[in-house]
């Protein structure tokens, strides 16, 4: 396996403590055994935040493993985030040339790595899990095409500290909840489709549970913009969303 250096991964994940710390957070995370301590694992989660990383990655790191996540190409262009995400090895992606970003992330788990892919693409604005036709299949690609573990990873509780749209809030003592499910194995014969069809049933499933056990349920849903709307909260229903959503990308597809 070949070995790449994590110098600046280990100084991002003592920054990401401290802001831990700093925010007072309430982070629970379950099911780190079924995340395999070697080899090469593709790891899938939800997407709702700008910091998803930062838990997800807790979740590996308390595995003894580092993520190397599939990102969109620009945040690498950034002055501040594009150095970091390069010294980290995570993988740039081009949603006009997915294809480079699919060789990459083969190298890196036939090197033995784990690569973190969000089905989602997009944070979705109904923090629950989109709809099975809106995922896309990169992730169940990957699995199929290096027989590695495909390993779901459900959050919630993130999109309250920063998500979209400009939402975000400091006040402390936010619980975040980050669950690690059993692996998905290919069945004989299924396709890239058909895998993708099943992570987003466990997905989804896994976020209900996450919403229902939340510790911390808004005393007035229907004023929480951070609470799902089939649950009487104020967030977008998936719907809706989804045409928030489609125009946001849009939006950044736009040359300036």
């Amino acid at each position: 396996m070949t070995t790449v250096p994590d110098f600046t991964y280990r100084v991002v994940i003592r920054l990401c403590r401290a802001l831990f710390r700093a925010l007072g957070l309430r982070i629970r995370v379950s099911g780190i055994e079924h995340l395999p301590a070697a080899g090469a694992v593709v790891v899938a989660a939800n997407h709702s935040s700008f910091l998803d990383f930062m838990f997800v990655g807790l979740a590996a790191v308390q595995r003894g493993r580092l993520v190397r996540f599939m990102a969109k190409e620009s945040v690498f262009r950034s002055r501040l985030s594009g150095p970091l995400m390069r010294g980290m090895a995570h993988i740039p992606v081009d949603r006009v040339h997915g294809e480079l970003a699919a060789r990459q992330g083969l190298r890196a788990l036939r090197s033995g790595q784990v690569v973190g892919v969000y089905p989602e693409a997009t944070i979705g604005r109904a923090f629950v899990v989109k709809d099975a036709v809106d995922l896309r299949r990169g992730a169940a690609y990957l699995a199929l095409a290096t027989g590695a573990p495909l390993v779901p990873v459900a959050h919630w509780g993130i999109h309250r500290i920063l998500t979209v749209d400009g939402r975000y809030s400091l006040r402390r003592g936010k619980a975040v909840e980050v669950v690690v499910g059993a692996p998905l194995v290919p069945l004989s014969g299924e396709d890239a489709e058909a895998l993708t069809a099943r992570l987003h049933d466990r997905l989804s499933a896994m976020v209900d549970e996450l919403v229902a056990r939340y510790p911390q349920p808004p005393a007035d849903p229907a004023h929480a913009w951070w609470w799902p709307a089939a649950l009487g909260g104020a967030a977008p229903t998936r719907a809706d969303a989804r045409v928030l959503d489609d125009a946001a990308v849009s939006r950044a597809d736009t040359p300036r």
